[in-house]
């Protein structure tokens, strides 16, 4: 764009995509938000789907130059917020510590456990805001996909343990098997502190995991690499958008989950956008 930025126009529900996920709307209209953090990772195309009015983030930019250990979270959560989203969608790509869901599998996470480091996980670098992260993902919005998923034709696992680690590399075969023993069923590098984050700023949150690769763990005769996951993601890209949009129609307009109230009770340093 040229000239002087327009300001963007209000949206509901957003879509934050991952590895392989750079578009989503046909007709959309592309807009640069300030935010007090610095710039996101990239313009937010805002569009419609049915009545709905959508804004799509590519988490790692549209030509994927940012590393996870480089996303500016705070600034793409804040930024989001900061023209009307409420809901989040946020498709990503995983590793599966788990034999019976193969690469294809689409998973609907309902834990975290972080294993990342050095990343700011807060907003809140004063005063004392703990904000309650036992459940990590909307209710509200993992029904919603679960739902969607089957309407579209495409089976949805529903439950599973995320863990997420730093990167850029992928875990050893020790690491990997360490996170199955904990009960981790998939391993991505992405989704802390973006959930976190989310829920500060008091926003429903629902990851959508694909499953491109078994982790080095699985099976020692396999080791994940980067090529493999891009092309796996890539045969699925299209089924993923569908059940996507087919969320967006699903998710309710009102909002009656406990992530509108995180902050209830809670004496912010700031006011939220």
């Amino acid at each position: 764009m040229s000239g002087t930025p327009q300001q963007a126009p209000t949206a509901d529900i957003a879509v934050v995509g991952g590895s392989g996920f750079y578009k989503l709307l046909a007709e959309a209209e592309q807009f640069e938000v300030d935010t007090p953090f610095g710039a996101p990772s990239d313009s937010i195309a805002i569009g419609t789907v049915g009545d709905r009015t959508v804004a799509f983030l590519p988490r790692h930019g549209r030509r994927h130059q940012l590393p996870p250990h480089r996303i500016n979270y705070r600034a793409n959560l804040w930024a989001l917020r900061s023209i009307g989203v409420r809901q989040i969608l946020a498709p990503c790509a995983v590793g599966s510590l788990r034999r019976d869901l193969g690469p294809g599998s689409l998973v609907v996470p309902d834990q975290l456990v972080d294993r990342t480091s050095g990343r700011i996980q807060t907003y809140y670098d004063q005063g004392a805001v703990h904000v309650s992260f036992a459940d990590p993902y909307c209710a509200t919005g993992r029904t919603a996909v679960v739902k969607a998923a089957a309407e579209a034709g495409s089976q949805a696992h529903d439950g599973g343990t995320m863990v997420v680690v730093e990167g850029p590399r992928f875990s050893t075969r020790a690491e990997s098997r360490w996170f199955a023993a904990a009960g981790c069923d998939l391993v991505n590098m992405t989704g802390h502190p973006e959930a976190l984050l989310a829920r500060e700023l008091e926003l429903c949150y629902t990851a959508m995991a694909l499953v491109t690769d078994y982790d080095a763990g699985v099976d020692a005769a396999e080791s994940v690499g980067q090529e493999e996951v891009f092309r796996v993601f890539a045969q699925n890209t299209e089924r993923l958008k569908d059940v996507v949009l087919a969320t967006v129609t699903t998710l309710p307009v009102q909002r009656t989950c406990a992530c509108a109230h995180a902050l209830d009770g809670l004496e912010l340093p700031f006011e939220l956008p």
